[in-house]
Order: structure tokens, then C-alpha cells, then sequence
């Protein structure tokens, strides 16, 4: 079976987010393990497990479908970072903030190209 969302360069950097997610996330506080943390790592998983879901589906109705659950988990993973940072739970979440944003940039020029090629 051939994976074709492997090859997509926004679903390569949701999986680069998700790992800066979890590591962000190992630093938290132990009491934070089944609260922010936790939806963090959903919010975040959900990012590139929409991608792929979405690529494997047979139209570009059911893909855009997915790629727009992927940026309502990218824009709540967003205000997630934002909090963890606020809290003081993280002082430099730059670099995972430069990854989000960056696959965020590459999700909405995914969805503009293939809504102009409906």
C-alpha cells in the first residue's frame, strides 16, 4: 500500500510539530500530565492524522474536508502554546511557535490550491 500523505510536505512538518509538541510537553509540570499537556499532544497528533485520513479519501471535497479539521486542531494547538507559555510552564516556545506557524502556512496554500482546482 503506498502512502502518498508521507510525501507531502505539510504533513512531514505536522510530524515535526508533533514531536516538538512532545518534548515541549515532557517539561511540563507532573500535575499537568492529564490536563494541558495532554490536549496539547491530541491537538497536535490530530494535525497530521487529518492530513493523512483526508489524502486517502477518494475526492478533493473529502480531502478539503480533512485539511480543515487539521487547521481547527493547528489554531486550538495555537492558543494551547500560547497558554503554556503565559502560565510560565515553557519560556521559549519560539521554535515550536516557528514550526506551527509554518505548517500552518503550508495547510492553507494546500486548501487555496486545491479549492482553485474545484
Amino acid at each position: 500500500m503506498r502512502r502518498a500523505h508521507k510525501d507531502l510536505r505539510v504533513w512531514q512538518s505536522a510530524m515535526q510539530l508533533v514531536e516538538q509538541i512532545y518534548r515541549l510537553t515532557d517539561t511540563f509540570p507532573r500535575e499537568e500530565l492529564f490536563g494541558l499537556s495532554s490536549q496539547m499532544r491530541r491537538a497536535a497528533v490530530s494535525v497530521p492524522s487529518n492530513i493523512a485520513e483526508g489524502s486517502a479519501r477518494q475526492s478533493t471535497k473529502e480531502l478539503l474536508h480533512f485539511l480543515s479539521i487539521a487547521a481547527g486542531s493547528l489554531a486550538e494547538l495555537d492558543t494551547q502554546l500560547e497558554l503554556a507559555g503565559r502560565i510560565g510552564y515553557t519560556p521559549d516556545i519560539q521554535q515550536v511557535q516557528v514550526k506551527l506557524d509554518e505548517t500552518s502556512a503550508l495547510l492553507q496554500a494546500a486548501r487555496k490550491s486545491l479549492k482553485a482546482q474545484q
